[in-house]
């Protein structure tokens, strides 16, 4: 059980990742956010892209297992997902964000990922 939790997760970060590096522009414009420069879109694809892609790449490797590697990655993905949800509770403190999508959705998903790989780490 502990390894399709882990794969679940690695699918989403696999999703953004290669959202990230496909269309960075497409992605970030839920937020309101225009990738207008090469610059823009090379950070987009550069941290949402590269760093989804690996972090998949670290979960699956974890859900097999190898190395040992399962609790580490585990646990350092988890604080990573806990982080950023972290920081969509301080925004609804500071700017609150009104409609569900995408920052409340993305809290939620963060949220769940981030415990679920705590319980199977």
């Amino acid at each position: 059980m502990p390894a399709v939790v882990i794969v679940v997760v690695a699918v989403f970060f696999l999703g953004m990742g290669l959202y990230g590096l496909l269309a960075p522009a497409a992605l970030i414009r839920p937020f309101g956010i225009a990738a207008d420069t090469a610059e823009a879109r090379t950070e987009i694809r550069a941290v949402y892209g590269g760093f989804g892609v690996a972090v998949a790449g670290l979960l699956i490797a974890a859900a097999a297992d190898t190395g040992g590697i399962r609790t580490g990655v585990a646990v350092t993905v988890a604080a990573a997902l806990l982080g950023m949800a972290s920081g969509r509770l301080v925004a609804r403190m500071v700017e609150r964000p009104s409609a569900f999508y995408p920052s409340w959705l993305y809290f939620w998903v963060e949220a769940a990922g981030g415990g679920a790989l705590l319980a199977v780490a």
